[in-house]
Order: C-alpha cells, then structure tokens, then sequence
C-alpha cells in the first residue's frame, strides 16, 4: 500500500474515531459518524439504522445534504426488510452498487421520482461490533459509477472504526432511557399509592402522566362492565372539562383498538392517521398527536389512560414504556381503591345494620369488656354507650360457660352457642334473653359478637301454657276420673239397648282421648323435671300395638282409611311403662290419621334390630313434612301449619319424644312434601323374658305385664 494512502487512512481512522469518541449520546454519535462518511468517502445523502439484539430498527439518522430528515418506524421497518440495506442486514456484507438503476437490490422510493434524479451509485456497509450486527450505514451519490472499490474499502474502515462506538452508544441510550423509564414510574407509584380515594387517585394518575410525558392534555377511561362501554371518568389539562363523562361505544375508536389488541400505540402525527375518526376526537381539543395505553389489573384490561398533544411538538421514543408502566401501576392502584371503596361501602352498610338492628348486639374482646354497643343495647339495658364501654359482658348477664367455653374457649374455637340468661338493667330489673355468642371481626379485630334477644313475651306465653297445663290437670284430672267410672258404672246398668251401648260407646272412647291427653301433660312435666320412669314391665310388643290399633281404629273408619299392620311377626318382649307407650302409639297413629286424606293409607311396624331395642314405625301418604318443620315437629304446642292443616295443642308429639327418650330410645322422622311421612322410634329389650297374661275386661283387650 503506498505510504501516501497508509497516512491518509490513519488519518481518517483517527478523525472518526475522534468524532464518534467525543459522545455518548446515541443521536450525535449517528449523525457525527454520517458526516464522516459523507466528507471522506463522498455522496449527497446519506442514512444509519441502529438495530437492537433482535434485529430490530430502534433509532436512525438521515441526511439529505447538511439537513437532517425526519423518519417514520415504518420507514425504519422498509429499509432493513427491504431494499439494499435489508440485503446487507441478512447476509452481513457490504454491498456497491454502480448504478441503482440496474440493481434489484435497490428499493425506489417516492423522493426518487420526485427529484426526478433516475439513476444514482449507492454504498452500504453492516456495523459489526464484536460479531453483532449493531446497525447498516448507507451512502446515495446521485452520479451512477461515483462509487467504486476504493470507496467500498473506506466504507468499511470507517464502519470497522465506529461500529463499537455505536453499540456504546446505544447501550448507554438505552441505560438512561431505562433509568429515566424507571426513575418516571418510581415517582408514579410513590405518588399514585398515596391514596386509595377514587377521585383522588385518579387526579394523581393523571397528573404523574402529564408530568412524565410532557403533554397538554390526559384522560382516564374506565370500562362499564355491565355494557363494555369505555367512560371517560377524569381528565386534566387544555380543554379537559369535555372529556369527563363522554362515552365510547365497545370496540369503537382507537381506545377499542388498544383494548382489543391488549397493547398500547403511539400516533405522532394525527393527520397521517386514517384510523382517527370522529370517535377519537375531544370537543375543544386539536388532537396533533396520542398515545393510549392500556390499564390492567390481574391480567386484565379495566380501562385506558390517553395523552394527547405533547408540548414539544414529539413523544419521546420512551412514551409508551412509560405510558404502559403508568397504565400497570395505575391498575393496580385503582383496584386497591375499588376494594378500599367497597370495603368501606361494606362496613358503612354493616355500621347500618348493627346500629338498626331489632336486636341488641354488643361486641366484646376477649376479655369480655364491651367496645361497640347498638342503640337496642343501650335502649334494653337502660345504660348509655359511654357505660356499656366500661362495662364487661359478665356484668350485663349471667354467662353461661358451659356454652362459651371457660374464657371464652369453644368460641375461639369458631364454636357458636346458644343459651338464655337474664339482662342485668341499670334500673336492677332483670328481663330474659335469650343470647347468641359467635367469633367474628369487627374494626378489623378479633371479636365476640353477642345478640340478645329479649324473650319477656315467650317467658310470659311459657308461664301463661304451663298455667293452663296445671290446671288441666289438676282440675279436669278428678272429675274426668269421675266421669269414666260413672260410664263404666252406667254401662252394667243399662238395658240391652243398641242405641244406647252405641252412645256410651263413643262417651267412653272420648273421655279415654281426654284422658290420655291429660296423662300426657301430667307426664310431659314430671318428664321435663328430670323424673326417672319406674313402673316398666316386660310387654308383648305385638300385643301393645294391637291393642293401640282397636283404640284408633272409630277414627280409622270414620275417614274410611285403610290401616296395615306388619308387627305381627314374634318379637321380643320390651320393658317399658305399658301405659305410657300405650299413648305413645296411640299419638303417633292419630297424627297419621290427622294427615292422611281420606280413604288414604297407614301403615305400622315392628322389626328387631340388634337384639337391644325393638325398632317400631308408623307410615302415612299424607302430605309430608317441611325440613324445617320436622326440626321442631317435636317441641312442645307446635304444630305444622299451612293450608287444610288440622289444629290441636301440639303436645301430643312433644310427649311421644319425652316417653321414648325416658325409656332409653330414640325417635325420629323422614319424610318428604308430598310422598307422605314415617315416624320411626326404638325400645329396648327386656333382659328377663316374661310371658304376658291377657285377659278380657269390659269388652276390650287388657295386658296384664309381668313384672321382673
């Protein structure tokens, strides 16, 4: 190589590498090394496309002789797909091009044709840096055959020199692009969490919008989930009053767009823009240039946040990194807000329904001391809030810690109880409640809630039954007594009259229904007192529930129903009290009588199950009973109610579970609305077996049972 062209090489090398080494700044560096090339190698335009380690364009600088043109990402896409620079970009070398015109490689571009400047000699090199394509570097000279071999060489030496510059560069850009990115939603989020009122978080948004990306205007728009509608909730800036409140059809505009394509974009110019129609536009507001991004929540897109019009005429090429990372943060913290809103809702309507309860309920820690009280507690206690406060549960109440647990266990258990007391008034009056104690938080703290009902009229009603049931009794006991020994007496005097036995037939049989009912209050009280039964004997099953069918069975025929009876199979002998499961079944064969439409079906039964209790049931096609009803069908003066539903005291239920439990058993019901209803109890086995002697009294079937 001559010495005068080593120099001058050296000489160039060290005149680039002195521009390009001069910057970090990714733009200087790109234009500093385009004029290089222009000045040393020669041509009237000129352009460099810097690639990322993608292979995709991310920045570019153009010249058209001393003035720098303006791109487009579009036109940054063309040229490293297509065209000389695309063929360079694949095969990663240089190419020369003598005359464009004849070179299918070149892309003809609209400028060509208007310049009018045909043919024209073209140079484009890859920047390598350390094996990596960092960019293509292109030079246009207008003269077909300007360019030859020699120029091609220094094209390379000067792509060779600069290459690593321009990857420095571009990191370094990208480093303080990311830091800035960063840096703009740190100062978000610090502002934007500060919060969780609504409209105050939106007010931030879109104030660290506007301050990040340096625009005239910013809206929030947040999508109808009922309608999918996108509404315009907040807006701020030049003419932001007309947005607030405008409505975009779903799918509709730029803003469906966004939603639909899950992805923000970025329009610098407006009027190049065949996508903004009339949906887009704001009333008062030239929009020139937008960004939209979208608002995600969990994954989800919930609305879009808008900027329009950036104040120094362009956005930054880092506006929709920091517009999406706006659009994230703004997510979450509008979510955080919706709960915070619908917490709050929630405890303002929990604050509602506790002040306005019917009931009194008070909210304990668990140390018993009062710390919310509703106006029922203050109004049923007599005392003021300020009291309740210094008060504790044990204080208002009688407590009952088999139910609670001592301190409070079987509640910190998630237990609930149910117990009644009587309230301690400020007055010294007592009034019964009746109390029910759960675990629940409250203010967000661990807490007792106690509901206290005030039962005064049930104790009342309760003492009002038990009046008349004492009296029953007490004052209809001796003279029904009374009243069955005149009939008997009465039946033994009579003539041999058909009409008359027949009269003193159903006189008798009523006053042994009035019996057994008074029987059976006299039993449900001593039964409730805790008294043990003690006259049981050994009992031929078989021949107590026939017996109690030849008593039901004037009721049987009077509804012209049918009545089966399947305990007839030998069965063990049970030790019970004979007159009182006597009632029982006769009970339980009345209600199904009660329940059975006429000409209707009953069914009774004996079965033994494992050699302890003998299992007895009573079957009906009646109506059938309610869930609910069967949980109280055994409580005392309850009846099922509802339409063509027979009355009665309700105690005849009530006593049939009083006797089966004092006799050691169980009773219990299935059945279902409208396919009838069984009644199924258990007795237990005599230990000695003894033999019954039956005998003929009167007319009807007596058991006489042995005693053991």
């Amino acid at each position: 190589m001559p010495e005068d062209r080593t120099r001058s090489l050296l000489e160039l090398l060290i005149n680039v590498n002195r521009e390009v080494a001069a910057a970090l700044d990714l733009r200087t560096v790109l234009q500093r090394l385009l004029f290089a090339a222009i000045q040393y190698v020669g041509g009237e335009r000129g352009s460099i496309v810097v690639m990322d380690d993608m292979g995709k364009p991310v920045d570019a600088t153009i010249v058209y002789g001393k003035h720098f043109h303006d791109h487009t990402t579009q036109q940054l896409r063309d040229t490293v797909e297509r065209g000389l620079a695309g063929w360079v970009v694949q095969n990663r070398k240089p190419a020369l091009v003598p005359d464009t015109s004849k070179d299918e490689r070149w892309l003809r571009r609209a400028d060509d044709s208007i310049e009018n400047s045909g043919a024209k000699s073209a140079i484009c090199v890859p920047l390598l840096a350390r094996e990596r394509l960092v960019g293509v570097l292109t030079l246009v000279h207008s003269v077909p055959r300007a360019f030859n071999e020699e120029h091609l060489d220094l094209m390379k030496t000067i792509a060779d020199q600069a290459s690593v510059a321009v990857l420095n560069a571009r990191l370094y850009t990208e480093s303080q692009r990311t830091a800035r990115v960063m840096s703009a939603l740190a100062e978000g989020a610090a502002a934007i969490n500060t919060s969780l009122e609504m409209p105050d978080v939106w007010r931030r948004i879109l104030n660290q919008t506007m301050q990040a990306l340096q625009v005239e205007t910013v809206a929030l728009a947040m999508i109808n989930t009922a309608t999918n509608d996108l509404v315009f909730h907040a807006a701020a800036g030049h003419n932001s009053g007309n947005i607030t409140g405008r409505r975009i059809p779903a799918g509709q505009g730029l803003v469906g767009q966004v939603i639909r394509d899950e992805r923000g974009l970025v329009i610098p110019a407006i009027k190049y823009e065949t996508r903004f129609t009339d949906v887009d536009k704001f009333g008062g507001i030239e929009t020139r240039a937008l960004a939209i991004a979208p608002i995600q929540s969990q994954g989800k897109i919930i609305g879009v946040l808008e900027a329009i019009n950036p104040i120094s005429g362009a956005f930054d090429p880092d506006a929709m990194l920091v517009m999406t990372g706006l659009g994230s943060l703004a997510g979450t913290t509008i979510q955080n807000a919706q709960l915070f809103e619908r917490l709050q809702n929630a405890h303002l309507h929990y604050r509602e329904l506790f002040e306005d309860s019917v009931d009194t309920i008070l909210i304990t820690d668990w140390e018993g001391r009062v710390l919310e009280a509703n106006r029922q507690a203050v109004k049923l206690s007599g005392y003021s809030v300020e009291q309740l406060h210094s008060m504790s549960i044990d204080q208002l109440h009688e407590v009952n810690w088999n139910k609670t647990g001592l301190n409070f266990d079987y509640l910190k258990r998630d237990q609930e109880c149910d117990y009644e007391s009587n309230m301690h008034r400020q007055d010294g009056a007592s009034t019964p409640i009746e109390i029910h104690a759960r675990r629940v938080e409250f203010e967000e703290n661990d807490s007792i809630q106690w509901i206290l009902r005030d039962i005064t009229e049930r104790k009342e009603l309760d003492s009002l039954r038990d009046d008349m049931t004492s009296m029953i009794y007490h004052d209809l006991r001796s003279p029904l007594g009374n009243i069955v020994s005149s009939l008997e007496m009465m039946s033994g005097l009579m003539p041999a009259d058909e009409t008359l036995n027949t009269m003193l037939t159903i006189a008798r049989n009523s006053t042994a229904r009035i019996q057994r009912l008074v029987n059976s209050l006299l039993d449900i009280n001593r039964l409730e007192s805790g008294q043990q039964i003690l006259d049981q004997a050994s009992v031929d099953p078989v021949a107590l529930v026939r017996e109690a069918i030849r008593d039901v069975e004037p009721g049987i025929n009077g509804r012209q129903q049918t009545l089966i009876n399947k305990a007839t199979s030998v069965l063990p002998l049970i030790w019970v009290d004979v007159d009182m499961i006597h009632r029982v079944f006769i009970n339980l064969m009345e209600n199904a009588i009660k329940f059975t439409p006429v000409e209707g079906r009953i069914e009774i039964g004996a079965q033994t199950t494992d050699g302890i209790f003998v299992k007895f049931w009573v079957r009906d096609n009646g109506p059938g009973i309610s869930p609910l009803d069967q949980e109280r069908i055994f409580d005392k003066f309850t009846r099922v109610r509802g339409k063509d539903r027979p009355g009665g005291l309700g105690v005849g239920l009530a006593f049939c579970r009083l006797a089966v439990l004092g006799h050691g058993g169980e009773i219990w019901i299935e059945s279902e609305i409208g396919n009838g209803t069984t009644f199924w109890l258990t007795l237990p086995v005599a230990q000695k077996k003894a033999t019954g002697q039956l005998k003929r009294q009167t007319g009807r079937l007596t058991i006489k049972p042995d005693r053991q």
